[in-house]
């Protein structure tokens, strides 16, 4: 296993070596939804990060819809503590406004398929980190029913060979969520009642309004009300985008495209209220700070979007990367490993997880104390005995490595 070109970094553990590469290939495509590559090829940047003269015939590998996570202390830690790692990067890397959840499953198959045929890997590891866990579960599922992809969500066609999408043996969910779509669902601010006017808001459904009557600790009742007025905003967002969509289909331009902003997309009871699913997070701040800032920042989920990416990747019934449905279909050896203070993926998603996966290979580790990025005082302790529960669970499901 020689890749072309071996960089070091700094954020490479000491022992360890960062290769730098590329994994290419073609698709055809109507048009390109994405910078790079050049003309119909994809392009992946990855990173194999492994200790120096250790051979391994097993690999971790790591993707995420959008985010670059090649230094995330997960990452280094892995492979400082003897494991091969590989983390590469779907083509949408930070821009999903346009992302397409089956072309990151392609982009997982193809990274897979070269670190297999290429590399020399015979056993493959899938580690799903914060998003990447719904992602990892849905492809492992669709790898093991043998189907490859046909079509998106939308309905166009995308074609996906399962010769191209190979099975790995066992799946890592860490610090993660069921599904980006149903963790959207449940930030998303239903005090919006009209998308052309976001700035008029439902007071009784605004959890940042002084004069909402309702606040922490929040009645069931009206737990109630707001957890669906949530699922009817994503709804109503829904039935816009297909109106909009069916009109450009039936235009001269029916492959055309239209962008549009989605307003207040951080409102979590459960950033408030600690008496929701407790924990050791700490109440009035989420993964990205303020709630209430983040709410209608720049970087919450699905500010920007398109009517094909809304629906494969946020649209609560249309998209269909989503752990739980892959839960009952994955047969190999899964660990789920929750942080109790994590300030993005809260208890509820760790052992919603953990309760999909229908078959008994499997186990629940939650660090205790221990946030989403693992930072903090006891960060490094926290990640220790996370890096030390993944080693003992795949050495006792898939064995020594050779």
């Amino acid at each position: 296993m020689s890749p072309a070109q071996t960089i070091r970094h700094p954020g490479t553990p000491e022992g360890c070596e960062r290769i730098a590469y590329a994994v290419g290939f073609k698709e055809t495509s109507t048009y390109s939804d994405v910078y790079g590559g050049g003309g119909a090829v994809v392009g992946l940047d990855c990173h194999l990060i492994r200790p120096i003269d250790q051979p391994s015939n097993r690999l971790i590998v790591f993707m995420h819809p959008v985010g670059g996570g090649m230094y995330l202390p997960m990452v280094r830690s892995l492979a400082a503590a003897g494991h091969h790692v590989l983390w590469a990067n779907s083509r949408y890397r930070g821009a999903d406004f346009a992302l397409i959840m089956e072309k990151v499953a392609c982009d997982l198959g193809e990274a897979i398929s070269d670190a297999r045929d290429r590399l020399g890997y015979s056993s493959i590891v899938l580690a799903g980190w914060s998003g990447g866990g719904s992602l990892s579960m849905w492809y492992q599922a669709l790898a093991e029913a043998g189907d490859g992809i046909s079509e998106t969500a939308a309905g166009d066609s995308y074609v996906v060979k399962a010769e191209r999408m190979p099975p790995a043996d066992a799946v890592l969910m860490l610090a993660a969520h069921v599904s980006r779509h149903q963790i959207f669902t449940e930030w998303i601010d239903p005090s919006i009642l009209d998308e052309t006017r976001p700035d008029e808001r439902q007071p009784s459904l605004n959890l940042y309004d002084p004069a909402n009557p309702n606040q922490p600790p929040y009645s069931p009742d009206y737990l109630a009300t707001f957890r669906a007025a949530q699922i009817d905003r994503n709804r109503r967002i829904t039935d816009w985008v297909k109106d909009q969509l069916a009109a450009i289909r039936a235009s001269n331009n029916p492959h055309g495209e239209m962008g549009f902003t989605v307003h207040g997309t951080m409102a979590d009871p459960r950033w408030l209220d600690p008496a929701l699913e407790p924990s050791d997070r700490t109440p009035g701040t989420c993964y990205l700070g303020d709630p209430a800032v983040v709410n209608d920042g720049p970087v919450g989920l699905a500010r920007f979007s398109t009517l094909r990416s809304w629906l494969s990747q946020w649209s609560y019934d249309d998209a269909r990367c989503d752990a739980i449905d892959a839960g009952g279909i994955i047969t190999v050896p899964a660990l789920v490993v929750g942080n109790s203070a994590d300030d993005a993926c809260t208890p509820s998603h760790t052992s919603r997880l953990f309760d999909a996966v229908a078959h008994d290979r499997k186990h629940l580790h939650v660090v205790k104390g221990a946030s989403h990025y693992y930072t903090g005082r006891n960060g490094r302790e926290h990640l220790a005995e996370a890096i030390g529960v993944i080693s003992q669970f795949l050495n006792s499901q898939l064995g020594q490595v050779d």
